[in-house]
């Protein structure tokens, strides 16, 4: 692209970027996406990529935010002042979908661009334990099954686990982590409770608070969202659990070790076929609107697609690939900008 097309093509997005009603009016050259940390990593990479393969293009800003904060943003509203894309480690929320009609995001292109896991960790020759579901849930649950929280140690949860204090660093509220914790692993655990898989069909509010409300007492630290102040938590304090994608468990796996859950480690193969409980789809959402005026917001998403795959530069930093016809969907939708309805989600 010559310097003279260049300048064209800025100043034609520029005008049609105002056009879609950003609230400071004015314009952007660079892409701006925001969302989960878990796809941080992955993001970056995909954006370090881009500028090498299309060095016209301004680098893309790319921040963690967590995926709830970056739903928020995403969904504001269009314009420049407000993001082109958001990362998410689960999928975006029937809530979310209406938040975003109600503020004009009306055309939205999602992509599963991966897989990833909830991975239980400790540091290397720390706790070690094979977890399932009803141990993470009686350990960590605020009210486990409606009764008081009055485990102190893992041994307390089952006698067969080490008599060591449950302490359990992990992501906050805002972060799609936590959103998969809850719904893959805590409330399949509460769910083993008859009382309460009968709760969830009389009172669905009680079921999602007794089931899903983690404990404040310290026994649970939210760390924020810095996965990999987590691995250095628990790095440190060899009693220590953490909590935090896959990709930071391949990523430091000098550092740590995963913990078994229902006897399944959480390695590649394990997600890939989900037979790991923790195993999870990785998604991007972007506004249609911003695709012309964002110059290399197109090719930025078409990279993506040619990074994904099992043998791809993102496999080798952790991402999982789709199974084969889910990726070959997601790369009509990345590649065709097919737009989400919003019937599906929940």
């Amino acid at each position: 692209m010559t310097k003279t097309k260049s300048f064209i093509f800025a100043a034609v997005s520029a005008v049609a970027l105002a056009a879609c009603g950003g609230a400071d009016g004015g314009s952007r050259d660079s892409i701006r996406a925001v969302g989960s940390s878990t796809v941080f990593p992955f993001a970056k990479a995909v954006s370090e990529s881009f500028v090498r393969t299309h060095p016209d293009f301004r680098s893309p800003i790319i921040e963690a935010t967590g995926t709830g904060g970056g739903m928020k943003l995403f969904c504001a509203g269009l314009g420049a002042s407000t993001p082109d894309m958001t990362h998410a480690s689960r999928r975006m929320k029937a809530s979310e979908f209406a938040g975003c009609q109600a503020n004009g995001v009306t055309d939205i292109i999602e992509v599963q661009v991966g897989l990833d896991g909830i991975a239980f960790a400790s540091a290397k020759n720390g706790i070690t334990m094979n977890l399932t579901p009803k141990i993470v849930y009686e350990a960590l649950a605020a009210s486990p099954y409606g009764k008081p929280q009055t485990a102190k140690t893992w041994s307390d949860v089952d006698p067969t686990l080490p008599d060591l204090p449950i302490l359990v660093y992990g992501p906050p509220s805002t972060s799609g982590t936590r959103d998969a914790l809850k719904e893959l692993v805590l409330e399949a655990g509460c769910e083993t409770d008859p009382n309460m898989e009968a709760l969830k069909e009389t009172d669905k509010d009680r079921f999602g608070q007794l089931c899903t409300e983690v404990r404040s007492d310290g026994a649970y630290v939210d760390q924020g969202e810095q996965d990999n102040l987590i691995v250095q938590k628990i790095e440190s304090n060899p009693n220590a659990v953490g909590i935090f994608g896959y990709s930071y468990l391949e990523e430091n796996s000098n550092k740590v070790q995963g913990l078994h859950m229902n006897g399944v480690a959480p390695t590649y193969e394990n997600i890939s076929s989900f037979e790991y409980p923790g195993a999870r789809p990785l998604y991007v959402y972007v506004k249609k609107a911003h695709l012309d005026a964002i110059p290399g917001l197109k090719q930025y998403l078409a990279e993506w697609t040619k990074m994904w795959a099992k043998d791809g530069d993102l496999a080798k930093i952790g991402l999982v690939a789709s199974p084969d016809d889910v990726m070959a969907a997601n790369q009509k939708a990345a590649t065709e900008f097919t737009t989400l309805d919003g019937a599906q989600l929940k």
